[in-house]
């Protein structure tokens, strides 16, 4: 309660709040009005001449900072390109067409090259609008034709012939003899299509052993400077123009040319001969001293006709080589205004404060309304949704009950929705959540059973191939075992034979017709040779065999020490189908470069998986290859796949597989390992080889599968595990 009354004391009674203002308002108004009126006039002139001035500086120096850098970036583009081999200086019609393009995106006057053969190439828009090209030979006279163009920058008749030598052109001369980008002297020319006056942006140009080739250069007309400053309209007198440091006359913001006209010559204006007498007085003021005294901003004031001038010069310069002076002219009477305009607005004040104590009734009767407007808006804005609403506390005591009870409620039900939507945000985030822990836990489901697909897959296959091994092995043994005796039996029966043809040369007749009829002396001579045949045979069965069994290691225990280079002779041997020459194409080369390797630690079988599937790939690269080439192509070229093993560190084993086929894109290289990913053909390919061995290799070994890969000459898959694991 005490809270309340002391918040009641506080404000106004309902009288005081609609007489009291009438009083002070108009008192306020007039003297405030006054004073400032009085005060402001004196700052006035001063602070405004420096803002237009200090703002045209600005202004002036962004454009030429901007505009100016057009051509020698442009330069040096065309410089680098000619360097690189990119442009031909030697090809005039595409360069022509090139600087065509240019001066289609840039507002330039003229890009040109001139060679040290005294040949040459020049792209001009001499009249601001039509685009013509210059092209001179190193014959004089008449060794330049300018043609017209169409709209695509081609050739379509000579305009006009005349004679050019670049050696006597500044804008040759200068960046030869400077040896580096510059601006060279402003030229003159009394062209047909009018007066020319222009800057020459020049750079020496070279081949790529930097030889010198000649030099290239970007002009601009210089009267669009002149057309830019009179655009800036700073105000109804002042004046922007533009010198070099001998006072000559480059580009001014007044209706007068920086050069004239005499007996058909261009000739340039100095600032002192101007018949503008802002820019005459200003040359007149820095006669004694100098343009070429000014190094930093000068401010000073001129007399002019009774009238008073703010000047401000300030050097401008970059780093090719331009120093001109930029000077800016405004004159005091123009801000004369803006005091005058002051001194009104005082009196008007002065006779406003008699309306305004008239309709005072008014507006004080709108401050008693307006917080009740206020309550009535708040209200329509939470009807609406909005319930962020706050009404401002008044100085009226009635209304400020109001204001605070209903700030409190709407606070209270700004409270409890807010609670209502971060309890529905928190539920949003939860659901997001399960969700995106139920897509996770789906995708390493699906890698899981893809796993257990290849990992069954293989399995079946190496009981079968040790099934098969097995059946096989058994009577390859009895066969390769019996032979043997056979070849021991045969070799007695012959020894028989050759005796009872040594001792009984004339056998009776029907032994003779029956040993011509068997070819006896064939028999006797093919008959060891048969059976070495099989022994041969046999052999290379058993080896098959071998092969098989130690590829599928069903009869292994899952980790174990093993003989790696084993793993790798089985899988090629499985392999060797794929290997051997085909009428299509020759023997694809394997070469091997086994190191000293110990036995290593490892799961046998899942190895060998990994060496089938890189194998696998490798040749089927090889072969994608060999469809491109003809067969004296691959035969000049063999397909090779290069096996190398060796031992890092002492700890690790390393096994690189290498191959010449067509190699794998960089953008492919980062995905090889990834599940379902193959650049096979549909059909062909299950996407899982190369992520299960990718697992066998990181996870099952603890050790690194990495490919590298240069598209067109090969690919290479390096395998390194640790020599020694712990099983677990």
């Amino acid at each position: 309660m005490k809270t309340h009354y002391l918040s009641k004391a506080k404000a106004f009674p309902l009288q005081i709040v609609l007489i009291v203002p009438f009083l002070i308002q108009i008192f306020a108004a007039v003297s405030l009005v006054g004073y400032l009126s009085f005060k402001n006039g004196h700052r006035a002139v001063n602070d405004l001449a420096e803002q237009v001035i200090n703002r045209t500086s600005d202004v002036v120096d962004e454009h030429l900072k901007s505009y100016l850098s057009i051509p020698q970036t442009l330069n040096q583009l065309n410089a680098d390109a000619i360097r690189r081999g990119i442009l031909d200086v030697g090809d005039r019609q595409t360069i022509g067409k090139y600087f065509w393009d240019q001066m289609q995106t840039y507002d330039l006057t003229y890009i040109g090259i001139g060679l040290t053969t005294g040949e040459g190439l020049g792209v001009a828009r001499y009249d601001g609008k039509t685009i013509t090209i210059d092209d001179w030979t190193a014959k004089f006279p008449n060794n330049t034709s300018t043609y017209a163009t169409d709209n695509q920058g081609n050739r379509t008749q000579i305009n006009t012939q005349w004679t050019w030598n670049n050696f006597t052109e500044p804008w040759y001369t200068q960046p030869i003899a400077a040896g580096k980008p510059i601006w060279a002297k402003i030229v003159t020319a009394n062209l047909p299509t009018g007066p020319f006056i222009s800057a020459s942006a020049s750079r020496p140009i070279y081949d790529s052993q930097n030889r010198l080739l000649g030099m290239i250069a970007t002009d601009i007309h210089l009267l669009k400077l002149s057309h830019f400053l009179r655009s800036l309209n700073i105000s109804q007198s002042g004046q922007v123009f533009l010198l070099e440091r001998d006072g000559t006359l480059i580009a001014s913001s007044g209706t007068e040319k920086p050069f004239v006209v005499v007996n058909q010559e261009i000739r340039r204006l100095h600032a002192i001969n101007s018949s503008n007498p802002i820019i005459q007085n200003v040359a007149r003021h820095f006669q004694t001293s100098g343009f070429g005294s000014i190094n930093q901003d000068t401010d000073f004031k001129l007399e002019m006709e009774g009238k008073r001038h703010f000047v401000h010069v300030l050097p401008w310069r970059d780093k090719y080589g331009l120093d001109w002076l930029m000077v800016v002219s405004v004159p005091e009477n123009a801000f004369m205004a803006q005091i005058n305009a002051n001194t009104r607005t005082t009196i008007a004040l002065c006779f406003g404060a008699l309306v305004v104590a008239s309709v005072m009734g008014v507006f004080t009767s709108h401050w008693i309304v307006r917080p009740i407007l206020r309550l009535n808006w708040a209200s329509e804005a939470m009807a609406s949704g909005n319930l962020n609403q706050t009404v401002e506390t008044s100085g009226i005591r009635e209304l400020n009950t109001l204001s605070n009870s209903f700030n409190h409620m709407a606070g209270q039900l700004h409270e409890s929705f807010t609670a209502l939507e971060k309890s529905k945000e928190e539920l949003e985030e939860r659901v997001d959540e399960r969700t995106t822990e139920l897509k996770n836990t789906l995708g390493e489901l699906q890698r899981t059973q893809s796993q257990i697909v290849q990992s069954e897959k293989m399995s079946s296959l190496g009981q079968l191939v040790a099934g098969v091994a097995h059946e096989i092995n058994n009577p390859v043994n009895f066969i390769h075992g019996n032979l043997a005796h056979v070849q021991e039996y045969t070799q007695d029966l012959l020894a028989l034979m050759q005796l009872y043809q040594q001792y009984n040369s004339y056998p009776a007749a029907e032994i003779q017709r029956f040993a011509e009829d068997i070819d006896l002396e064939f028999l006797q001579e093919d008959l060891p040779k048969m059976l070495s045949s099989m022994r041969v045979g046999t052999d290379r069965i058993r080896q098959i065999v071998l092969s098989l069994r130690n590829f599928s290691r069903i009869d292994e225990a899952e980790f174990k020490r093993v003989d790696i280079h084993e793993g790798i002779d089985s899988t090629l041997m499985i392999l060797q189908h794929r290997l051997k020459a085909k009428p299509e194409q020759p023997e694809i080369e394997v070469i091997k470069d086994y190191g000293t390797v110990p036995l290593v630690e490892c799961y046998a079988g899942q190895l060998n998986q990994v060496f089938m599937n890189i194998l696998v790939n490798a040749i089927d690269a090889l072969e994608e290859n060999n469809t491109k080439l003809t067969y004296q192509e691959i035969k000049e070229n063999p397909s090779q796949i290069k096996i190398r093993t060796s031992v890092v560190n002492l700890m690790w084993l390393e096994v690189a597989i290498a191959d010449n086929g067509v190699g794998i894109s960089q953008e492919f290289q980062q995905r090889i390992f990834d599940p379902f990913f193959t650049t096979k053909p549909v059909g062909k390919g299950t996407g899982m080889g190369m992520s299960i061995s990718y697992q066998i290799v990181t996870e099952k070994h603890g050790g690194k599968l990495e490919c590298f890969s240069t598209p067109g000459k090969g690919t290479e898959f390096i395998i390194q595990i640790p020599l020694g694991l712990t099983n677990g």
